[in-house]
Parts: C-alpha cells; sequence; structure tokens
C-alpha cells in the first residue's frame, strides 16, 4: 500500500470477534492507508466502542439489541453513528466501503455477506458457514454482482495465493492441512469426558470458542471441505486433508505433472487478513518469521475418519448436496453450543449432527428461504436430540 494510494474505506463485521481483532490490530498499524466506515459486533460493547473511538469509524453496530443504550453512552460525544439489532448489521454491510471482512462466526453471517457482496465489494470471507449453508446461492451472488471474494482461512487463502485460475484443468487435487486438533494423540475412550476448557485450548492457533470446538471435532475441516468446493469449483475427490502437527504447510495444490505448490508460514492469522486487506498488494503484518532451519522438520499424518466422525459426516454432506450441508451446519453449531454449555459430552456432538442428518429429509435449495427453513428445522431437530442426551446422563 503506497503512500499516495487513496486510502482503503473497510467495514469489519465482527470486530471484536478473533478474526475481527486482528483485522483490527493491521489497521491500527497503517492507519494510513485506511478509513473505517463501520464496525460490528454481536454483544461487546466495551471492545466495540473503544474500537471505534480509536478508528474513528463512522458506524457501530451491536446486533444485541438490548446492548444499544450501553453502546450509545459509550459512544457519546463521539459523532460516532449507533444502532443496533441484526437488520442493523446488515445495514451496516450495506453501506459504501471498498473492502469488507465478513467475520461473523455461524449462519448468522449469511444475511450481511450477501449485503456486502450485492454492492460489488472485496468481500474478505472468514466466515466459511457461509458458504457451507447456501454456497450455490452465494457464488451466484458474487457473480451477478461482481464481487471480489477473497478467503481469509488460512488454508483456502493459502490455496488461493498457489491456484493456477487460468489452468484450472491441469491441477489434480487441492490439499487442505490441519494441526489436528488437541486430542490428535488422545485416546478415544478419553475424548468421551474432556471438558469445553480442554476442547478451546488449541495447541497452535489462538481462536474463538466455536472455531475451537470445530478444530478439537475435526468439523472445521469438513466444514472447509465444502468450502472449498465452492471457492474452487472442483468435484469432492479432488478435495483432500492432510494433517500438518505444526501448523506451517496451510495449503498444497497438486498439478498433473507432479509439481506440488505449496503456502507456508507461522501460525499466525494476521498473515492470510494482511494478504487479504492488502489486495492485490502485499503490505507489512507482524507475524513471526518462519525459520525453517530452527523448526527442523515437519511432519504430516492422514486425518483418522474413525476417531474424528465429523469429517465422514461432511464428506457425505458434500457428496449428497442439496440441503444436507445446511442441516449440517445448523445441527453442528446448536451441538457445540450445547457442549460448550456442558449439556453433551464431546463425543455427543458427532452424534447429534449424525442423528439430524438422518432424520432430517434432505431437499433442495433453490432460494435464501429455502436455507433459512432446513437450518431452523435442522436446529429444531438438533435440540430434541440434546435434551434426549441430557435425559439419558442424568440416569
Amino acid at each position: 500500500m503506497g503512500e499516495k494510494r487513496q486510502r482503503r474505506r473497510v467495514t469489519v463485521l465482527g470486530s471484536t470477534g478473533s478474526v475481527g481483532r486482528n483485522t483490527i490490530d493491521l489497521i491500527e498499524r497503517q492507519t494510513e492507508d485506511f478509513s473505517v466506515e463501520a464496525l460490528t459486533a454481536h454483544r461487546n460493547v466495551e471492545v466495540l466502542s473503544a474500537q471505534a473511538r480509536r478508528l474513528k469509524a463512522r458506524l457501530a453496530v451491536v446486533g444485541d439489541p438490548t446492548r444499544y443504550a450501553e453502546l450509545k453512552r459509550a459512544l457519546a460525544g463521539s459523532g460516532i453513528e449507533v444502532a443496533a439489532g441484526a437488520e442493523a448489521v446488515a445495514e451496516a454491510a450495506a453501506r459504501p466501503a471498498d473492502w469488507v471482512m465478513a467475520a461473523i462466526v455461524g449462519a448468522a453471517g449469511l444475511v450481511p455477506t450477501l449485503e456486502a457482496v450485492r454492492r460489488g465489494a472485496i468481500v474478505a470471507l472468514a466466515n466459511k458457514e457461509v458458504l457451507v449453508c447456501a454456497g450455490e446461492l452465494f457464488m451466484a451472488e458474487v457473480r451477478r454482482h461482481g464481487a471480489t471474494l477473497l478467503p481469509v482461512d488460512s488454508e483456502h487463502n493459502a490455496i488461493f495465493q498457489v491456484f493456477d485460475n487460468d489452468r484450472v484443468g491441469a491441477i489434480d487435487r487441492i490439499v487442505l492441512t490441519g494441526s489436528g486438533g488437541p486430542f490428535r494423540e488422545l485416546a478415544f475412550d478419553a475424548m468421551g469426558h474432556v471438558t469445553p476448557e480442554q476442547a478451546i485450548a488449541h495447541p497452535n492457533w489462538r481462536m474463538g470458542p466455536k472455531i475451537s470446538v470445530d478444530s478439537a471435532t475435526m468439523m472445521n475441516k469438513g466444514l472447509e471441505l465444502i468450502e472449498a468446493h465452492h471457492l474452487f469449483g472442483l468435484p469432492e475427490p479432488q478435495l483432500d486433508i492432510l494433517i500438518n502437527h505444526q501448523s506451517i504447510v496451510h495449503g498444497m495444490v497438486v498439478y498433473r505433472d507432479g509439481s506440488v505448490l505449496a503456502q507456508l508460514g507461522a501460525p499466525d492469522m494476521r498473515t492470510p487478513i494482511a494478504h487479504t486487506l492488502a489486495w492485490p498488494e502485499r503490505m507489512a503484518a507482524p507475524t513471526p518469521r518462519l525459520d525453517l532451519a530452527a523448526l527442523g522438520r515437519l511432519t504430516f499424518a492422514a486425518p483418522d475418519e474413525t476417531r474424528f466422525p465429523a469429517l465422514r459426516l461432511a464428506r457425505a454432506a458434500l457428496r449428497r448436496g442439496g440441503a444436507s450441508p445446511t442441516i449440517l451446519n445448523a445441527a453442528n453449531e446448536i451441538a457445540v453450543h450445547a457442549f460448550l454449555e456442558r449439556a453433551i459430552g464431546f463425543l455427543d456432538i458427532a452424534r447429534v449432527v449424525e442423528g439430524t442428518l438422518e432424520r432430517l429429509r434432505d431437499g433442495v435449495i433453490a432460494s435464501l428461504e429455502d436455507v433459512h427453513n432446513f437450518d431452523t428445522e435442522a436446529r429444531q431437530l438438533a435440540g430434541g436430540l440434546i435434551g434426549r442426551e441430557r435425559r439419558a446422563r442424568a440416569i
């Protein structure tokens, strides 16, 4: 980003989460290149208001309408506009920013991310559930409105950097990597007794609770398979997963001639965020520089779908298509929340997801209303299954 270049106007949806805070960190290190249109958060008024004041944002929105008065008091006298509620979050995404970070966790991010897409903005996508829930519809909107979609997930961003879009036919397959999470070496029987605190203690990455639990179950890799299918247009057989214990190799593209192009870097989300924030240029980021000599070695392993059935469930949902990925995602969100609330055990998460997929009849996703209906029904069914698990645990 050059000194004489016009400042890029940015909006951060989900600015108080892990990805959002890392984005704010990068913006604050190079304020001469960015101006902030809007910041949104779900409930964290304290962090949101502090961010908005420091960056002189034009608008701050809290998704929880009961926090509106608190936000208004926190920003009194600042000249910053204040709003609250889901509609206000969507309206923030529709404001005239050049670049939008879509970092709202879960299916709740779908509507505001679509608002940014429909303006033809550069959208940095950190919400994998958007593509899992409504991949075909979402990508059709990206094409229709000429938006630029840049993946922020470290794996997809890595592949994006080494993927030859002009010669897709020369690609044999892509490989998403993962650390294997905190329980990759834990005895299977012991996994039934792990606590939420243990599940969110990721060995390599600092992430929010929901994403951390998805990493522990390896559902995150399953969701990323579905996301990769929509981002890169490759069918399920050309999508692989490989465990890299050090979280240094983030993604690889295998070409027909045997060449393998990989993107490497320290496990720091500021690297892929910086790639999208300055795109198509590069900007400085305060991330640890990779020292392969000091690291000494990189180790890899194939994922174990017996220990981590979420991978099997996600692949099956991708192959079936239709509403199956939407159902998978909704059931997983409900099950992870229940685990974090100690209502079910760790191994029950995959059981609830599988039970929901088995009981809910699949169908076609032809509209956002279909997405909403399948999502709602799956959440209700998953909630019922969780109730049964709780009653069984109480006996």
